[in-house]
């Protein structure tokens, strides 16, 4: 009963010398250093990523000139391209890529990375040579892509000569070179996403397998009922970037379409027609509002996607 009076005695004194509360202090402290510690990135990311996208929403609404001179246009642009067949194509040859090279990309990586994450002789070999296509330049990857569908001296056509098969022109034929593009991409990108995968399927802890295996079941249902499943946050991942990626594609189209190609307006995606706009026709006004357009429709699918992951993305 004593303590009670000579706390309350402290407090008040405490109070009348204005003794700072150490807590409040040591937690300003902590916050000064977090901030200054991603003082850099923050800044980084304000200079580099927000300001130029709001320079790029801006320069939407204006129309350049020959040196550099713009005025303001208002909605012309965005009015403009309802009437633009150049962008409508683009569109569709953009939506086909994706719907080829994301769920079969998707699918083939979870297909290597389970088989890569098997008790295999060279397993670490294996891995390597998947993930070489990342690492490697994209313009290597083009060039050598373009030798092997070169159809004169190609590799692909001299394999289909041996057996009597005339081979086509795989990126001069307006009819199959996007899907040409679309086995590089795929090529090219599994490396990455088995990456994400392998560290996803380790993460998963093996006493669900050794009580699957005790239960007797097979190869088969253990993958669809344990290793999907608990796999499922990884693959909502790896779809989000791939849908991301597969919307920016420009590299491949840029190294392995030549300019004067009659496939080139059945290949050019979006990024690419921002590219000619924005680079070659001077056109930097309307080229912003083509990438303007690009960001809304990102941001959509990203925001329907991340409405539907919650009935099929299992956390627990």
């Amino acid at each position: 009963m004593k303590e009670i009076p000579l706390q309350v005695e402290v407090n008040a004194k405490r109070r009348k010398l204005k003794v700072p509360n150490l807590s409040k202090t040591r937690k300003r402290s902590d916050f000064f250093w977090a901030y200054l510690m991603i003082a850099p990135t923050m800044l980084g990311l304000l200079v580099f990523y927000l300001w130029p996208i709001l320079q790029t929403i801006y320069f939407s609404f204006t129309e350049w000139g020959a040196f550099g001179q713009y005025e303001w246009t208002g909605l012309d642009n965005y009015k403009r391209m309802v009437d633009d067949a150049n962008l409508l194509q683009s569109f569709k040859n953009t939506g086909i890529y994706i719907l080829f090279t994301v769920p079969i990309g998707i699918f083939l990586s979870i297909l290597v990375a389970v088989l890569l994450n098997q008790k295999i002789k060279g397993k670490s070999v294996y891995r390597t040579l998947y993930f070489l296509p990342v690492i490697t330049m994209p313009a290597a990857i083009a060039m050598v892509w373009r030798w092997l569908y070169n159809s004169d001296y190609g590799l692909l056509n001299y394999l289909l000569s041996l057996i009597g098969i005339k081979g086509p022109q795989w990126v001069s034929d307006p009819k199959i070179a996007l899907y040409s593009i679309v086995v590089v991409a795929i090529w090219s990108g599994i490396g990455y996403n088995v990456v994400i995968f392998l560290s996803g399927l380790q993460g998963i802890p093996k006493t669900y397998y050794e009580a699957a295996e005790i239960d007797g079941a097979g190869p088969i249902k253990v993958f669809f009922k344990i290793t999907l499943p608990l796999l499922s946050p990884v693959i909502f991942f790896v779809t989000i970037m791939s849908f991301i990626g597969a919307f920016q594609v420009f590299d491949l189209i840029f190294m392995m379409i030549g300019k004067g190609s009659t496939a080139l307006e059945k290949t050019q995606s979006i990024v690419y027609l921002f590219y000619q706009h924005a680079f070659v026709l001077n056109d930097k006004g309307y080229a912003a509002a083509i990438a303007v357009l690009l960001l809304i429709i990102i941001l959509i699918i990203t925001a329907i996607q991340m409405v539907l992951q919650k009935k099929w993305v299992h956390y627990d």
